[in-house]
């Protein structure tokens, strides 16, 4: 058994380790995140498109001083030509070829990057969708674009956004004619993200806008459900084999110890044994008839045989190696195991009585520390003649 228990903290540990190795890459994967910057690194292929209010008649303007890199950086200039003034950078979504595509975005739920503005400003940012029930391809006045709002300062502030709590700006639905109430939108076809002007950025002053360090984020549940299937699979696997291990490990266990212990000390073989020594003889043979006895002891021997105590211990030194109580309980217990093993019928309680224990309990004690088991588990286990190491299974062991 104790080979078996080895076996079974060895493979406890590698089941620890692979778990913990797995629930490592599982719980990483669950979390996605996307870099944009530089285009196409680790997300999506873009370039940048810039817009203004010029084609409403207005005058704003803006200059791109670097995009791609580590930053999108530009200057801006909004006019009073019109009551909407406007200018914005766009980091356009397209293929390897630098065709225009939407991209699948929905994965991700949150966006966060760096702004940096002088003067200090208020920006809109937007994520055109295309929705094919009512966008046309290129025409991104169609596109469903829910926004939100951001500040920044020269200092820098780190922006987090929700991508799936914006709002689309009233006036596109006033523009297609649609139900205000209507608000969902999906980020399974995103156009492009939009960095712009509000109408709290300052008018007729030169204006400063670094974005950089811009990264999607998001959270894949996917993953967590495959590691609670693995784990469960896993330990499910483990305690499978761990009891049919058991299983096979006690039964082969027992088989030995009864081959072991029967020829050993079964009294019949050492009643019939004759011995030259009469004095020997007599010795071995009322402690095989009385060892059912509960009051037996060495003081009994000697009694019963008229041996002194040093002969009696000298006897059973030299032919079993054993003390006197040592050897009494290797008898009581192994007459035990032959009654629980050739009696079906029996119980434990007559089993304990019949050989000289007057409290169940106790012999319960003796005969775990004895066989590893239970004699409840011994006599399921070694009681049946069609039992072997290779045939047990982990019905036929009641725990022990």
């Amino acid at each position: 058994m104790q080979n078996f228990y080895k076996k079974a903290l060895f493979a406890l540990i590698l089941l620890l380790v692979a778990d913990a190795l797995i629930a490592f890459v599982c719980v990483y994967q669950s979390y996605p995140s996307a870099t944009l910057m530089p285009s196409g690194t680790r997300g999506p292929y873009w370039r940048l498109v810039t817009s203004t209010d010029a084609p409403v008649g207005g005058t704003s303007t803006i200059h791109v001083i670097e995009s791609g890199q580590r930053s999108l950086r530009f200057d801006f200039r909004l006019t009073r030509t019109t009551p909407y003034s406007f200018v914005s950078a766009e980091m356009l979504f397209e293929d390897g070829e630098g065709n225009a595509m939407p991209v699948d975005l929905s994965r991700f739920d949150t966006i966060t990057f760096t702004a940096k503005c002088k003067p200090m400003n208020s920006l809109m940012f937007a994520v055109p969708t295309f929705d094919a029930k009512l966008s046309k391809r290129g025409d991104y006045l169609t596109y469903p674009s829910p926004g939100t709002f951001f500040s920044c300062d020269e200092q820098g502030v780190p922006v987090s956004l929700d991508l799936t709590r914006m709002t689309i700006p009233q006036w596109w639905y006033e523009t297609m004619h649609l139900d205000l109430s209507h608000q969902s939108y999906k980020l399974n076809q995103v156009a492009k993200f939009v960095f712009g002007s509000s109408q709290q950025s300052p008018r007729d002053r030169d204006s400063h806008v670094e974005i950089s360090q811009v990264m999607l984020h998001g959270r894949d549940y996917r993953y967590l459900v495959a590691l609670a299937i693995i784990l469960v699979s896993g330990w499910c696997a483990f305690g499978i084999w761990f009891v049919r291990a058991h299983a096979r490990a006690l039964v082969a266990s027992l088989d030995g110890k009864l081959r072991k212990d029967l020829p050993l000390v079964a009294y019949r073989q050492l009643t019939l044994e004759p011995f030259k020594d009469k004095e020997k003889a007599a010795v071995l043979r009322f402690i095989a008839t009385n060892y059912t006895n509960p009051d037996l002891d060495l003081d009994s021997v000697v009694a019963g045989t008229g041996a002194n105590r040093n002969k009696v211990n000298e006897v059973l030194k030299g032919e079993l190696g054993m003390t006197f109580t040592t050897y009494l309980k290797k008898l009581r217990l192994t007459e035990s195991a032959r009654l629980l093993t050739e009696t079906p019928t029996v119980t434990v309680s007559e089993v304990a009585y019949s050989v000289g224990y007057s409290n169940v309990s106790y012999f319960n004690k003796l005969f775990k520390e004895e066989y590893g088991c239970t004699p409840k588990v011994f006599k399921t286990v070694a009681g049946r003649p069609d039992m072997s190491p290779d045939s047990a299974a982990p019905q036929d062991l009641p725990h022990a």
